[in-house]
């Protein structure tokens, strides 16, 4: 009869211990469930807060603007930022200041690249690392509409044509020009320049092809391009050269290299620039 009763209470207390350990185990599944759900959790919120910041004049149609009705940024490089970050899951600010700021904010981290239709060069090449060009635009003579006569700069010898203060495009002129045959007529703005061109006060001024498309369709001034491009010039986004960017320039290229495949980034050009601009050869 003891031997029974002891061996009752011993499986008693051997089912209470087995209990026990039961829920120990339940609770530390539950524990280490929860570690993990709070990690997975901030790892989530990291990726949703990459912001990165993008500097701009706010003052290149069609490049990127202002909309004066909305007060929002518009233009090209607007919506191919747009494309960027949905295929990157980064978060964008935009940032306007003066262009000759642009490249000091920069050079300071205040800004984590510029999108402005920027000139890749070789002297820039040597201190930023650059995305993939995504527009080629040069120098685009503009005319009348109408003009045909007006295809290089061959053919302005003794006419006028229009300059921005400010912008390069001068210096091709003087250089092709050694006997100052072209009269050079320099301008504020180059919205100035197409509006003399448009009522006959000069006979041609410059801007890049893709700013020139862009405004003609804009503006629907008389106007048409004088000839090819006289210099194709690859446009694309400058960031400073260190260990930590290389990886976000990949992803930034994988992007674009996603938009060129589907389509997406030829689309947009010719929303902006009425025609693909995306290709060197175009």
């Amino acid at each position: 009869m003891y031997r029974k009763k002891r061996g009752a209470l011993q499986a008693v207390a051997l089912l209470m211990l087995a209990i026990v350990l039961v829920l120990t185990a339940c609770g530390e599944k539950s524990e280490k469930a929860g570690v993990s759900a709070k990690v997975t959790d901030k790892a989530t919120t990291a990726a949703a807060g990459k912001k990165l910041v993008i500097g701009s004049t706010g003052g290149f149609y069609p490049y990127v603007f202002q909309n004066t009705e909305t007060n929002k940024l518009e233009g090209f490089e607007v919506d191919l930022w747009q494309e960027i970050t949905a295929l990157t899951g980064y978060e964008v600010e935009w940032k306007t200041s003066e262009f000759s700021g642009l490249f000091g904010l920069l050079d300071t981290g205040k800004i984590d690249t510029i999108a402005n239709s920027i000139a890749v060069t070789e002297e820039r090449k040597k201190k930023y690392l650059f995305s993939e060009p995504y527009v080629y635009s040069g120098a685009q003579l503009v005319v009348k509409q109408g003009n045909d006569a007006i295809q290089s700069l061959e053919n302005l010898k003794g006419k006028k044509i229009g300059i921005q203060s400010g912008t390069n495009f001068a210096n091709l002129v003087k250089e092709f020009d050694k006997n100052g045959e072209i009269e050079i007529v320099n301008y504020e703005t180059a919205e100035a320049g197409f509006q003399d061109v448009a009522i006959g006060r000069i006979d041609a001024t410059f801007a890049t092809k893709a700013s020139a498309l862009g405004t003609i369709n804009k503006t629907k001034l008389p106007l048409q391009l004088g000839g090819k491009q006289l210099t194709t010039i690859p446009a694309a986004n400058p960031f400073l050269n260190n260990e930590g960017n290389k990886e976000l320039v990949n992803q930034v290229n994988d992007a674009l290299k996603k938009l060129r495949e589907n389509g997406k980034l030829a689309e947009i050009s010719k929303k902006w620039f009425t025609q693909d601009l995306t290709n060197p050869d175009n």
